[in-house]
């Protein structure tokens, strides 16, 4: 078989490993690199790092609208094309390319969750479950037929990281059943997404990791875990700005005005909500790293025992 892989940031790259292992992959796309760090200088993404530590060529356009762009794909003579979060939609014309088509490998059950950020909006709505999907890809957006697909349990503790690094792993089994039953020419059995339960995951937004002590402390706790490791919830204590690494929602009510500092204690730092009580457990300070409560109260001494 030849395969051409299209992927970019880390998720993709267990992914990349497992369709490498045979020798099969005759070309990686994937995003041009991208300014990083504080010195802004130009980045390759993970997948370019893993694919050239393994020799294989690497193609970065920036998009498939010139011919010269698809005929380049079409040049490789590609007989499947397997793409993990490679950043761009592709046209139907990139699609019809492969022999055998387009496969992709997704983070959510579909058809819940299509889109860009499926792992963090199933922790941030309370999902009690997740995994992936290998689908055959058509020029909708997620909505091709469903051919294999591994599901894991959303626990109360998981954060957008820890459910990144679990489903990326699930990524690379679902593709490898996918490519063993095609080795062996059986193709996998294709089943069209049902109409119902069809929800979309949009891009995070920096600006929604402000929390709105308006909400439930239990809303709030979810979009803690779930902006855990990016974008990073943020609150307002005391005039100062923190970026909020872990929480918890008190099983407890208060009067209080959304937004009041209740106490603060070796345990946690409590702020009132709309509905309950958030516990701040871990908190960033502006140019800091992340502490503890206690660490930052001790910092802060003033504020002990609110």
């Amino acid at each position: 078989m030849r395969i051409v892989f299209a992927g970019t940031p880390a998720f993709a790259v267990p992914c990349l490993r497992v369709a490498a292992a045979r020798g099969e992959v005759v070309a990686v796309y994937t995003q041009p690199d991208r300014p990083a760090g504080r010195g802004r200088q130009l980045a390759p993404s993970p997948v370019k790092v893993e694919a050239l530590a393994r020799g294989l060529p690497v193609q970065q356009p920036l998009n498939f609208k010139s011919a010269q762009a698809r005929d380049a794909l079409r040049a490789l003579q590609p007989d499947l094309m397997i793409v993990v979060a490679y950043g761009l939609i592709l046209p139907q014309s990139v699609l019809d390319i492969p022999r055998m088509g387009c496969w992709n490998v997704h983070a959510s059950l579909l058809p819940r969750w299509r889109g860009a950020a499926p792992i963090q909006r199933a922790i941030e709505a309370g999902d009690t479950r997740s995994g992936v999907c290998l689908m055959q890809m058509e020029k909708g957006l997620d909505t091709g037929p469903v051919l294999l697909s591994l599901e894991t349990p959303v626990t109360d503790e998981d954060t957008g990281g820890s459910l990144h690094d679990r489903l990326s792993t699930l990524g690379a089994e679902v593709l490898e059943d996918g490519l063993k039953l095609l080795r062996a020419g059986m193709r996998p059995m294709a089943q069209l997404q049902p109409e119902a339960g069809v929800t979309y995951a949009h891009k995070l937004d920096k600006a929604e990791a402000r929390l709105d002590w308006g909400l439930s402390a239990t809303a709030l706790a979810r979009r803690v875990r779930a902006f855990n490791p990016w974008p990073v919830a943020e609150a307002t204590i005391d005039g100062e700005r923190l970026r909020v690494h872990a929480a918890v929602a008190l099983p407890q009510g208060t009067d209080a005005a959304p937004g009041t500092v209740l106490s603060a204690t070796r345990e946690g730092l409590d702020v009132a909500c709309g509905e309950g009580v958030l516990r701040l457990l871990q908190v960033q300070r502006e140019g800091g790293r992340p502490v503890a409560i206690a660490d930052y109260l001790n910092a802060r001494p003033a504020r002990r025992g609110a």
